[in-house]
Formats: structure tokens, C-alpha cells, sequence
């Protein structure tokens, strides 16, 4: 299940069925509705929409605009990609959000430290995209669960999320800058499309190592 607005909150008795992932920005206008749609968008051309069962993508900001639309220029560069921008609402980041989330994903470093310090043992799941990425690299595919069994992208999730955690200490960032993604907000179209480059060439190994499905093989 990707839910279809990605703003509901699962109840627990289907927690241990479902990994949700929580893209996290300042505003919820910018950046992580623009990663939050792409990720949709591809578990969806991936695995299918009955196969992407147990997968629930969210975003949220640290200080939220609630209710209000993505901004154009995000909207423009979902359809660059083939991407739905449609019904988006951006929200405040709560404490149940963190809380339900199994898998945190922030623009920046500062965004990741807001997360972390709300508490709820957020630490081991919350991380930059781009420092996911690097760590989600050094993985052996062959050591994570199979996708194709019941169950197994939930699984394959998780474990990767412990592994990557497991990875932090050992492989640093090459500088300050390289896990962060610049804020757009005010900028021309070029730049919230350089962002979004950004943003998908980021993605794309983290979906892969969690599908199993490279982009270029997905299913007809």
C-alpha cells in the first residue's frame, strides 16, 4: 500500500505489516513533498501497485506550512519526472509522525538533529537522503532478506535500515556539505530542477537496494 495522499497514520495493529517512511524539510513545500512523490512514483513503477504492499511514504516539516500546496515550481518538477503532485497538503511535523516512522529521511543535517531530538528512539532510523545513500552503497544486496518473498520488501526495509545504522560510525561524509540538499524555496525553476536531479540520483540506490529491482528492470 503507497497511501494515496501519504498523510495518514497507520494504527498498531498494523505496524509490524507495514515500513513507512517519513521525508522530512523545513517547510513541507520543497523538498521533501518533491521526495516524498518521486519515491512514490518509483516503488510504484518497481514493484507494481498491488507489489508495493507494506510501503507507506509520508513527509512533513520542522516547520510546516499545514495545509498548504507544494509550491509550483516542486509541482513542475514532479511532472519532469512523471510524478503526481496532485492533492498535496504540506503538514507540521508531529511527535506521532517520528513515532510511527520507520525510516526517516531529512534534507539536512540540522533537519536530522531536530528529528533526533524529539525523542522516541529515533536516533538508529533517522539520516540525511544523501548520508542514507552513501551507507545504503556499501550494503551487500545479498545479505538483505528476498523481496519476492510475503512480506519480504517490509523485511528487506528494515534490514537495511539496521545496516546502514550499523555503517554510521565507519564511513564519515567526505566533507560538512555532502549530506545536505539546498533549500529552493524562493529560487527559479532551474534550481528546484538541479534539486530535484539531486534528489532522484540519490534516491535511486536506496530504492534499488530496498526493491531489488534496478529502475531500468521494473515491470512492464
Amino acid at each position: 500500500m503507497i497511501a494515496p495522499q501519504g498523510r495518514g497514520i497507520a494504527g498498531p495493529e498494523t505496524s509490524t505489516d507495514i515500513f513507512r517512511i517519513l521525508h522530512v524539510s523545513t517547510g513541507n513545500v520543497c523538498r521533501s513533498p518533491i521526495t516524498e512523490r518521486l519515491t512514490r512514483h518509483a516503488l510504484t513503477e518497481r514493484l507494481g501497485d498491488p507489489g508495493a504492499g507494506g510501503l507507506v511514504v509520508e513527509s512533513a516539516g520542522t516547520w510546516g506550512h499545514e495545509g498548504a500546496p507544494m509550491e509550483a515550481h516542486a509541482a513542475t518538477v514532479l511532472a519532469d519526472f512523471g510524478a503526481d503532485a496532485h492533492g498535496f497538503m504540506g503538514r507540521e511535523l508531529l511527535d506521532e509522525h517520528v513515532i510511527r516512522a520507520d525510516l526517516v529521511l531529512t534534507a539536512t543535517r540540522d533537519h536530522r538533529a531536530q528529528v533526533i531530538s524529539m525523542g522516541h528512539s529515533a536516533g538508529l532510523r533517522t539520516f540525511t537522503l544523501k548520508e542514507f545513500t552513501r551507507l545504503v552503497r556499501a550494503i551487500d544486496p545479498v545479505t538483505l532478506p528476498d523481496p519476492v518473498r510475503p512480506g519480504g520488501v517490509v523485511a528487506r526495509a528494515r534490514a537495511l535500515v539496521q545496516a546502514a545504522a550499523a555503517l554510521r560510525g565507519w564511513l564519515l561524509a567526505p566533507d560538512a556539505e555532502a549530506d545536505e540538499v539546498l533549500d529552493p524555496y524562493g529560487a527559479p525553476i532551474t534550481f528546484f530542477r538541479s534539486i530535484g536531479d539531486e534528489i532522484n540520483q540519490a534516491l535511486d540506490p536506496v530504492l534499488t537496494a530496498l526493491t531489488g529491482i534496478p529502475a531500468d528492470r521494473h515491470p512492464a
